[in-house]
């Protein structure tokens, strides 16, 4: 059936480009690269503003009026990351004593691996990382490893992005302390079977550290059902503010581990030679957090979650992501990296233009308006593994807000890539 037929949604037509000040500025720009950032809508640029100019105040430093509106303002937000993420208590409503603000899910991760790691690891155990890695997910660990003489240990998928049982099987044993996994790639846009790499590990009594930054703006999440005893992401890739992340872990690990940074708002008491921590979450959130980027961010993920909904952000993304393939699979001159199939693309297209370098289609696509992502996608490991060459690619990432337009401009211009470098087709 085609994309635009009844049961899939009318990519042709875009309700929601005028929600964002940039592409409602900018109606030739095909911005294609929202696994990297995402744009922001105009609710959430105005809350930013909002707080400055009606509760700029320190949360949680002073008794005065502002600073305890500013103060419960992060504690709502704090509550609806709970509440996106399904961490909930035992009587079902969201527990928001275990969420942590970060800067993003690269600082989350690290807090992870420096404050957590140290409890679990030493000489001989292992941690397990899929060769899918962002880096951030995966500099850490092998930095946890280097500190403690743990190994690293990689599960390798197939060359479509699925791993198998056999593989998870295989890479998670006795030793295993740590699984660290990210539930979508960012380069092969695949979504991995966290449910069962983290059944694997527990069985094993080892911990599950999730990196969420490629799914919460795709997927509805539930850290219960996942298996995950830690889970991050970031704001800016869910509409929200650059330099906002979240973590989540369970309350008893929390508690058990050391803060990474100290000072500020997350002590509870200080004598000349001795500090006492200030309890989970405030013990992570030394000094001045960006209260009002915070505050955004939960405009943000009420707009994702209630204005837009995850029904329709998938439903038009799938629609996107195939189309996009389709479109792609006319030119031969590009080869796809990763699955021939639309529905394990999650947002993410990688592909490369033949004998011309990513850098390159990068820079003659944005002449042309067309905005890609060029390089290693921050998983040179992957690339290297996949034999990419240059260890380099192209990638398209599509949000809800883009339509088959943007997909047609993206195809014009790589038309014209390939003309520039071989003449006309």
């Amino acid at each position: 059936m085609s994309i635009f037929g009844p049961d899939a949604p009318d990519i042709r037509k875009n309700p929601f480009k005028a929600d964002f000040p940039l592409l409602a500025s900018h109606p030739d720009l095909a911005f294609l690269d929202s696994a990297a950032t995402a744009q922001r809508p105009s609710c959430v640029l105005d809350a930013q503003r909002r707080f400055y100019e009606t509760m700029n105040a320190n949360p949680l430093r002073g008794l005065y009026s502002l600073s305890v509106e500013a103060t419960a303002a992060i504690a709502d937000v704090r509550a609806q990351v709970a509440q996106l993420i399904g961490a909930m208590d035992a009587d079902g409503r969201p527990d928001a004593t275990d969420v942590i603000f970060t800067r993003n899910t690269s600082e989350s991760l690290n807090l992870v691996a420096k404050s957590f790691g140290p409890f679990v690891l030493g000489a001989g155990d292992e941690v397990v990382v899929t060769i899918m890695e962002h880096h951030s997910n995966l500099i850490p660990w092998q930095q946890a490893c280097h500190a403690s003489g743990a190994t690293l240990v990689y599960l390798y998928p197939s060359v479509d992005g699925t791993l198998s049982d056999e593989e998870i099987a295989a890479k998670i044993g006795s030793r295993t302390k740590i699984v660290a996994v990210a539930e979508v790639s960012n380069i092969m846009g695949c979504r991995l079977p966290v449910e069962k790499i983290a059944a694997a590990a527990h069985a094993q009594g080892a911990y599950v550290v999730v990196d969420g930054a490629q799914s919460v703006p795709h997927l509805p999440i539930d850290v219960r059902e996942l298996g995950a005893d830690f889970f991050a992401f970031s704001a800016h890739k869910a509409l929200g503010p650059m330099g906002v992340g979240a973590l989540w872990g369970k309350h008893e690990l929390l508690d058990a581990m050391e803060p990474m940074l100290t000072g500020g708002e997350m002590i509870d008491s200080v004598t000349e030679q001795d500090a006492v921590w200030a309890p989970v979450p405030e013990k992570f959130e030394a000094g001045t957090q960006d209260a009002a980027g915070i505050y955004a961010t939960g405009t943000a993920l009420g707009y994702l979650t209630q204005a837009v909904g995850y029904k329709t952000v998938s439903a038009r993304e799938a629609a996107l992501v195939s189309y996009a393939m389709g479109r792609l699979g006319e030119l031969d001159f590009v080869d796809l990296i990763g699955s021939a199939d639309p529905s394990r693309h999650h947002g993410v297209i990688s592909f490369n233009v033949r004998d011309v370098h990513p850098h390159d289609v990068a820079s003659i696509l944005d002449m042309s308006g067309v905005c890609i992502r060029a390089g290693h996608h921050c998983a040179e490991p992957l690339l290297s593994w996949l034999k990419v060459e240059n260890l380099a690619s192209c990638r398209a990432s599509v949000a809800f807000y883009n339509d088959a337009a943007d997909v047609d401009r993206l195809i014009d211009a790589l038309n014209q890539v390939w003309q520039v470098f071989h003449g006309s087709n």
